[in-house]
């Protein structure tokens, strides 16, 4: 499975950190939004998008990058994030979900997210930074572990939507064609499936 992961951490390498973990478990490369050369991405089966959130958002530049990808049809992706406060928690006036404004767009494209991730990070921004910042230590082991089951779910997503469709191109005589549409609508699932703590899983 070929893998490519665009990441963007500024402040304490926190997203960074998450990124590693995931990368060293699903084989893939990370790189940053600036670095993808977009004509690239279809010679990968699965793309990642991260950074840490920005005023109830990810990173301009990952947002940036995702208003230049063409249209298409059934390529998988998946989000994770780190954020000073946890989310899915209701953040006025940027809602429940920090990964809302990535998300649509890659859905208006026509990608499927496959899962997403998120958990707290060390913030020294704004008002607490007099305090010398919140979420000291974050992420933590806890944090890797469970980006590692995330990293372990999304191979396992992968490798079973591969062989349903090489299963029915065998049977059917010819490529995949409304199995494929119905497995990609499997995938989506649900915005997210929130385990606590800001940790989101793949979708199923």
């Amino acid at each position: 499975m070929k893998t490519v992961i665009a990441c963007v951490s500024v402040h304490h390498g926190n997203t960074d950190k998450i990124a590693r973990v995931i990368a060293d478990v699903v084989r893939a490369e990370i790189v940053r939004p600036d670095e993808i050369i977009i004509d690239e991405l279809r010679e990968y089966d699965l793309v990642g998008f991260g950074s840490g959130i920005y005023f109830g958002k990810h990173h301009r530049s990952l947002l940036g990058l995702i208003d230049r990808l063409p249209h298409v049809r059934d390529k998988s992706v998946f989000i994770f994030s780190t954020s000073g406060v946890r989310n899915g928690l209701p953040q006025l006036p940027y809602g429940r979900s920090y990964h809302a404004a990535l998300r649509t767009r890659l859905l208006d494209r026509g990608y499927v997210v496959v899962g997403e991730f998120s958990c707290r990070g060390l913030d020294t921004q704004g008002p607490v930074k007099v305090i010398g910042g919140i979420n000291k230590g974050r992420p933590n082991e806890r944090d890797f572990e469970q980006a590692r089951r995330f990293a372990h779910g999304l191979v396992e997503k992968m490798s079973a939507s591969s062989q349903d469709m090489t299963a029915e191109g065998v049977q059917g005589g010819g490529p995949p064609t409304g199995k494929r549409a119905r497995l990609g609508k499997r995938l989506a699932g649900p915005p997210c499936s929130k385990t606590g703590e800001g940790e989101t899983e793949p979708h199923t």
